[in-house]
């Protein structure tokens, strides 16, 4: 009977030793997970967003190709001399070189 007594006494610091924890959890999560995602977004839709005729690009299935047309939601890729390709903006993994830098190759 005096167990019961005693542990109820405690009762806001556990429920403090309780929320500790899962504040930390939280934090750890935000910043191990959430933030840097959110970071990795931000620079893949301003490459999405820079993009312009002339830049070669690469996509997510590895189609590597250049850039011929552009709208908001798709992009005209030119593979080789004959065959044009059209893709969905979002399809684009990354960009390997510019329009400026095949200008400067040309010359």
């Amino acid at each position: 009977m005096f167990q019961y007594a005693a542990a109820g006494t405690g009762g806001s610091g556990g429920l403090l030793t309780m929320i500790v924890p899962f504040v930390i959890m939280f934090a750890v999560f935000y910043f191990l997970l959430i933030r840097p995602q959110k970071k990795k977004q931000q620079t893949r839709n301003g490459m999405l967003n820079a993009l312009k005729k002339g830049d070669k690009i690469v996509t997510i299935g590895g189609l590597h190709g250049t850039i011929v047309e552009l709208t908001d939601d798709t992009v005209v890729l030119r593979v080789n001399d004959v065959t044009k390709l059209t893709f969905d903006r979002n399809s684009i993994s990354h960009s390997t070189s510019t329009s400026s830098e095949t200008e400067m190759e040309v010359r």
